[in-house]
């Protein structure tokens, strides 16, 4: 391991860990060992860490590989402060976002460490809490995009859930890429999703969707969409796109139930970004690095904006409070924990 200073004393760090999972989860402040980056691996000194709606429904039913007490968290923004064998040292000094595995320590502490291959370089424009904002909601989403959907100018798309954090980046990326947007969200989000750049914003609870859409586009339906509620309504988007349309979901596959598969030829999509650790597949691990410099970059140029993030202090009270806002799906935008007190 190379370390930026001569060696350290302190082998410890602060974290935040789940004793258990369970619907009503509480989170502790606990003293953890530092870890050591192995081969081929970065160790972040971690100043904040996205929340996203994977950690809370983890903290619930909880994972197969975990060890209890566990550190949740996939996202974070940091500075590289060691590096394993075989990883080039200039990475030190670097600021860097991360998502990163589900099974191992997460990022809700001060330290963590991931493979090199995977991480993007943050530009010095960008402050690490809206860095750490991107990972797996714009990721996510632009995986969904340029990946899955391959989006072009001109066409039309319908984003399901915008107001959340996919949502809202995908709203964004589509407009960028000089698609028409169609959106759903509540009447309460419906202005924020409009100022986000959505063309035409439905409202879910109180409009027909189907119909809607229907008639936004003259009854030729879309040429893709980006599924983030599935059930019912991934049943009836399917229905409402175009001939050979494409189809991203973020909740697995859709149910094709009574739907005439070979009238609608529809390309169907399971967008799993954190599939790239489960797979071990390496060529989607560097991808998420690419993602994460493309996003960056997006940023960068203002062809897309940070969400709205509500900052969520270093106790474990709040983030406790915070996840369970998440679950409940009552989260406008980003919550980001900010961590950089703590060092």
């Amino acid at each position: 391991m190379t370390e930026r200073t001569p060696a350290m004393t302190d082998t410890t760090m602060q974290a935040f860990v789940l004793p258990s999972a369970q619907a009503d989860f509480a989170l502790q402040a606990a003293t953890l060992p530092r870890p050591a980056p192995a081969a081929g691996e970065i160790r972040l000194r971690i100043a904040a860490a996205a929340l996203n709606p994977v950690d809370a429904k983890l903290c619930v039913g909880g994972h197969p590989a975990w060890r209890w007490p566990h550190v949740p968290g996939v996202d974070a923004a940091g500075v590289v402060d060691a590096v394993g064998a075989g990883v080039d040292a200039a990475w030190l000094g670097r600021r860097v976002i991360a998502h990163t595995a589900l099974a191992p320590p997460g990022t809700f502490a001060q330290w963590v460490v991931t493979p090199a291959h995977a991480v993007s370089v943050v530009p010095d424009e960008i402050d690490l809490v809206t860095a750490a904002s991107l990972p797996c909601a714009a990721l996510t989403a632009w995986q969904a995009l340029s990946r899955r959907l391959r989006l072009q100018s001109g066409q039309t798309l319908l984003i399901e859930a915008a107001a959340g954090g996919v949502g809202g980046f995908a709203v964004q990326m589509a407009k960028a890429l000089g698609a028409r947007v169609i959106a759903t969200a509540s009447s309460r989000n419906a202005d924020y999703v409009a100022s986000l750049g959505a063309d035409a914003v439905i409202d879910y609870q109180n409009e027909d969707v189907a119909a809607r859409v229907r008639e936004l586009t003259q009854g030729a339906g879309v040429d893709a969409v980006l599924d983030g509620i599935g059930g019912e309504a991934a049943h009836r988007d399917l229905q409402l796109m175009k001939f050979g349309g494409q189809f991203a979901s973020l909740l697995g596959m859709p149910d094709t139930t009574g739907i005439d598969l070979f009238a609608l030829a529809p390309g169907i999509h399971v967008i799993a970004l954190g599939g790239a650790w489960i797979s071990g597949d390496l060529s989607a691990q560097r991808d998420l690095a690419r993602m994460g410099d493309e996003v960056l970059a997006m940023l960068q140029q203002n062809r897309i904006a940070p969400l709205p993030i509500r900052v969520i202090q270093p106790d474990a009270a709040q983030l406790t409070a915070a996840l369970h806002r998440q679950l409940a799906g009552r989260v406008r935008g980003k919550q980001v924990l900010a961590l950089d007190s703590l060092h």
